[in-house]
Formats: C-alpha cells, sequence, structure tokens
C-alpha cells in the first residue's frame, strides 16, 4: 500500500485528477491557481541557499589548494566541459525540432508575457558581481556561483581547525537544505494538480499534446550525448573502449534510472569504477563524489530543452543573448542541483527566470517529468563514471 502511494503514482493521479478537473470544472479549478503559485514560491525559496552551499560545500570538499590544482582544476574542467557541451546537445536539438512552436494554444490568458531584454554585456555582469549580498537578494546565481567558487577556494587556506569548522557548518547547512528540498517535492502532486488544472482550464487540452515533441527532443538528445558525445571524450582522452567500460560498470546507470538519484547510487558507483572500472580508489573517492554534486549532464540539457520549449509555447521568439544566457544558466546551474529525485525542477525554475520566461510552464512539462528524470540521472552517473576513468589517466 505504501508503494502504490509513492510520490511518483501520487504525482501521476495529480495529473489524471488535474487533466478531469481543468475539463469539467474549469471555473472551480481556476480558484486554484493560488495553490499552484505557492509551490513555485517554494521552488524559488530554495534556489540561492541551495546553489550557495552546494558549490561552497564542493570547492571546500577538495580538502587544498594543491588538491585543487591536481586534481580539482582537472576534475572540474571535465565536469564543466561536458555539461557544456550537453546543454549544447540540448539547445541544438530543440532549435531543429522546435517543440511546441505553432502549438496553436494561448497561455498568455490575454495578457503579454514580457521577457527580458539582454545583450552579450549584460551576460558578462550577470556573471561577475559587483555586490554579492545584492546578487543574493535579486537572485542572480551566475553571480551567486561565481562568488562560492572563489570564496570556497580562498577558504581553503585558512588553518586546517578553521577550515574543519567551516565545512562542518556548510555541509550541515547543506544537508538541512537538501532535506528542506525534499519537504517541498513532496508537495508537487497538490502543487501538479493546480498548476495541470489552471492549465487545462485556461489553454484547454491542446497545451500538452506536444509534449511528445519535446519528451523525443529530451530522449534524443540524452541518447546522444550518453552513446555518441562521452563515448568519443572516452576514446580520445581517456585512451580506452567506453562500451565495453559500460558493460563493466552498468550496474550504476541502473540503479540511477530505477531511483532517479545520484546521491543514492554514489556507493554503488564507487565500488563498480573500483572494482570492474580499474579506476583506483583516491580517484574514485574524489572524482564520483564530486560529480555527484556538480556534474550534472543530463539534468542540464533537460532544462536547456524545457525553457526552450516553454517558450515556444508562451509564443516567445528567444534571441541569441537570451539561447548564451539558457547555456550558461543550465551548465552553472546545474552544479547546484540537489542530488534527489525532483531537484531538476527547482533547478529548472532557476533557468526560465533568467530570462524572464513564465514559471507557470513547469506545470505543463511536469506530466512527463519523471520518466525524463529517471534518464537524466542516469546519463548523470555515466558522466561521472567516465570522469573518474579519464581524471585516472591524468593524475599523479
Amino acid at each position: 500500500m505504501r508503494k502504490l502511494l509513492s510520490l511518483e503514482n501520487l504525482t501521476l493521479i495529480a495529473i489524471v485528477l488535474g487533466f478531469i478537473a481543468g475539463v469539467f470544472i474549469p471555473e472551480k479549478v481556476k480558484e486554484l491557481k493560488l495553490l499552484g503559485d505557492v509551490f513555485l514560491s517554494l521552488l524559488k525559496m530554495i534556489i540561492v541557499p541551495l546553489v550557495f552551499t552546494s558549490v561552497f560545500v564542493a570547492m571546500i570538499g577538495l580538502g587544498s589548494l594543491r588538491k585543487f590544482g591536481d586534481m580539482g582544476i582537472k576534475t572540474l574542467a571535465y565536469y564543466t566541459a561536458t555539461t557544456g557541451l550537453s546543454v549544447g546537445v540540448g539547445l541544438i536539438l530543440v532549435n531543429l525540432i522546435d517543440p511546441g512552436e505553432g502549438a496553436g494554444v494561448d497561455l498568455t490568458a490575454g495578457g503579454e508575457v514580457r521577457v527580458k531584454s539582454l545583450t552579450l554585456e549584460d551576460i558578462v555582469w550577470n556573471i561577475i558581481p559587483s555586490n554579492p549580498v545584492k546578487s543574493f537578494t535579486e537572485g542572480k546565481v551566475l553571480q551567486i556561483i561565481f562568488f562560492a567558487v572563489l570564496l570556497g577556494l580562498a577558504t581553503l587556506t585558512v588553518r586546517r581547525e578553521k577550515l574543519d569548522h567551516i565545512r562542518d557548518l556548510f555541509e550541515g547547512l547543506n544537508e538541512g537544505l537538501i532535506n528542506l528540498t525534499r519537504w517541498v517535492v513532496k508537495l508537487t502532486p497538490l502543487g501538479v494538480f493546480a498548476l495541470v488544472s489552471y492549465m487545462v482550464a485556461t489553454a484547454g487540452v491542446g497545451v500538452f499534446l506536444s509534449l511528445w515533441e519535446y519528451a523525443l527532443t529530451v530522449i534524443l538528445g540524452l541518447l546522444i550525448h550518453a552513446f555518441l558525445v562521452l563515448p568519443a571524450i572516452a576514446f580520445i582522452l581517456g585512451r580506452y573502449n567506453p562500451y565495453s567500460y559500460l558493460r563493466k560498470v552498468r550496474e550504476a546507470p541502473l540503479l540511477a534510472f530505477s531511483t532517479a538519484s545520484s546521491a543514492a547510487t554514489l556507493p554503488v558507483s564507487m565500488q563498480v569504477a573500483e572494482e570492474k572500472g580499474k579506476v583506483r580508489k583516491e580517484t574514485a573517492g574524489f572524482v564520483l563524489p564530486l560529480g555527484a554534486t556538480v556534474n550534472m549532464d543530463g539534468t542540464a540539457l533537460y532544462e536547456s530543452v524545457a525553457a526552450v520549449f516553454i517558450a515556444n509555447l508562451y509564443g516567445i521568439d528567444l534571441s541569441l543573448p537570451q539561447m548564451v544566457m539558457i547555456f550558461l544558466t543550465a551548465t552553472l546551474a546545474s552544479i547546484g542541483a540537489a542530488a534527489i529525485p525532483g531537484a531538476g525542477l527547482v533547478m529548472l525554475a532557476l533557468v526560465l527566470s533568467s530570462v524572464g520566461v513564465p514559471l507557470e510552464g513547469i506545470g505543463i512539462i511536469i506530466a512527463v517529468d519523471r520518466f525524463l528524470d529517471m534518464l537524466r540521472t542516469a546519463v548523470n552517473v555515466w558522466g561521472d563514471l567516465n570522469g573518474a576513468k579519464i581524471i585516472d589517466r591524468f593524475v599523479r
């Protein structure tokens, strides 16, 4: 009975009930918009502190600047590069397939949707903060990530006893924020019912018919990244056969697919990487835990596709600078994504906010989010395992 009433099943039930309520009692469910808005506000509430603590903890988790110079720079460079490539694949595919374009639905409810106008110069100043406190209050996440990385590296230079106290404080704070994220995610069925029913009541069922294009775009992007992009990097940099390596460590991606959690998969990832993948213990012990925190290739790809898809549904024509902003935000914000099921929705709210696309669009894609979450988590873990194998070749 408990398994029957799992969060995933309750969310599916909420989607179905939302459809039915939106069709048969549209005027009633429009009054529930407040409930959906509260759910979205709770997601937004978590973004800034979670991103800062996750990135800061990842930086001080390196232990020392010497270790950062030897293994840390190489690991972070690999993770940033592969995440950027995944976002690039997602943006290319979503612009080629154009899911949601010309769907014939009206999500504006009679009002005009205004998005942020950006230039390339704006993007630069959206990364470098002049006042970190202002960045926190305004939710400028790229600036927060930039500040967290620099502060984390600077903190590594303080005395060992002080560093231990700082690490304990922020690891505890980060764990508390992840638990808070879990609580908010548990409200997903209520938020989904309110958002889906409101969307159906205002825009009709047709808005959901284009979801197959969106899901196909995400799945195609994940497959390309997992079986073409990552293996190419493995062949070129790692000098090993990635498909043979995948057969040896397949237990971890399969577990990631079933749990939709990189954190829950981490012990298995470390075991198979060391015992079957022949990765040195010290490399696996550093690269894989860091990857579970900062490496989210699949999640970043999904966020970029989802942002453009939702913009298409709202009839928003995104400019090149806005695409660049989505690229940067999806790439860097994935560093702050919690390694738990459903956390991608929190980061998606961040990406949408970066270019001013309405957050209500989340209520549309959530209908297929669970299955895509399982797929993208498997890709996340596969990327971590490749990272461990490649980095192991280059570290002393």
